[in-house]
């Protein structure tokens, strides 16, 4: 019997400890989504960048449960949408991939002090490749594939929510 790699699931994504799964397993998953409700009420956030300030509701994902399904099985993201991994404390080394989701998203790493540190623009559904953050973080905000790039959105840009809290 071959051995799994150790997986712990967060969002229809995950934190990956071994190597990837096949991305045709992942597919042939996917067929079996049955839906993930939004989970409610909707936050404000904002994302700066050098072209402006740009607001979002956001879905927050902050139990084991919810960072868990995170977008799985989700078929659609509107422009003005997206949903906050709030890990509670800091991750020195998480990695996103993209089992059950089956739409593209792009993947804001954002340190404690709410400083984007990396951006994973379009990942493509389904892929099981893990996609590392680069350093230590304490969110992931997850957008529609494309829309970091329509904003601007550059690794050094800020996100204000309350979880974030400015160094001095």
């Amino acid at each position: 019997m071959r051995s799994l790699p150790l997986i712990l699931f967060l969002a229809g994504l995950c934190v990956f400890a071994g190597p990837p799964s096949a991305v045709a397993l992942a597919a042939s998953e996917a067929g079996s989504c049955v839906g993930n409700p939004e989970l409610k009420p909707l936050r404000p956030l904002t994302v700066r960048t050098v072209r402006g300030e740009y607001r979002f509701l956001v879905e927050v994902a902050d139990t084991d449960r919810e960072r868990e399904l995170g977008m799985m099985c989700r078929r659609s993201l509107a422009p003005d949408r997206g949903m906050l991994f709030d890990f509670g404390r800091e991750r020195p080394d998480a990695a996103f991939w993209m089992r059950n989701t089956l739409i593209p998203l792009d993947i804001i790493y954002i340190r404690k002090d709410g400083v984007v540190r990396s951006i994973v623009r379009n990942a493509r559904p389904l892929d099981e490749t893990p996609r590392p953050a680069g350093g230590p973080i304490l969110g992931v905000l997850e957008l529609a594939g494309g829309r970091a790039a329509q904003i601007g959105l550059q690794p050094g840009d800020r996100v204000d929510f309350s979880i974030f809290r400015a160094r001095p």
